[in-house]
């Protein structure tokens, strides 16, 4: 019998656009063991897809991400949160427009807050123009529907995968 213990796992919750996107790197990482999109940041309990769509809730598209703090530090996570997409373009992404495709990194505890505003500041170098990206604490989570899970791995011949997620991995030399 075997006594192998999973080690403790940490929790990063990021939002950088469309979730299938951000889920689609991040899974791709060693040490991350799960990836899960949702909704945060809102004002209503339990949003759905088509509710979070209207712009009308406040919550963001984001994804809570389950690592290895021993295999991949917080630091890292942030690092290809800021190579992933645009931080400087305000609640967009490519054609995703709306507060729900905002930047946002959400906390969950003082070192992450800490991390998260050191990396934002040595990112800026990258870019011309400011980042916009949120730093604000932790809030409910709420995952999103099923057909949202794993998106681009059970999906990878739909349309949306095959023009903005799979060119995306490739440019991050994740695929």
């Amino acid at each position: 019998m075997s006594t192998q213990t999973t080690p403790p796992l940490s929790i990063a919750s990021f939002g950088a656009g469309c979730f299938w996107c951000v889920e689609a790197v991040f899974e791709r990482l060693d040490g991350v063991h799960a990836v899960e999109s949702g909704y945060m940041g809102g004002q209503i309990g339990n949003p759905t897809y088509r509710e979070v769509c209207t712009g009308t809730t406040g919550h963001a598209e984001i994804t809570q991400i389950h690592y290895d703090p021993e295999v991949i530090n917080y630091e890292t996570l942030l690092d290809w949160l800021w190579r992933s997409h645009d931080p400087t373009t305000l609640n967009r992404q490519g054609g995703d427009c709306g507060t729900q495709y905002r930047s946002a990194i959400f906390y969950h505890n003082e070192a992450q807050r800490a991390a998260a505003e050191t990396s934002k500041a040595a990112a800026q170098a990258q870019f011309d123009a400011p980042i916009v990206t949120e730093i604000t604490p932790v809030s409910t989570f709420y995952p999103a529907e099923d057909y949202h899970q794993d998106y681009y791995r059970l999906n990878t011949a739909a349309p949306y995968c095959q023009m903005v997620i799979r060119p995306k991995l490739h440019k991050l030399d994740l695929e």
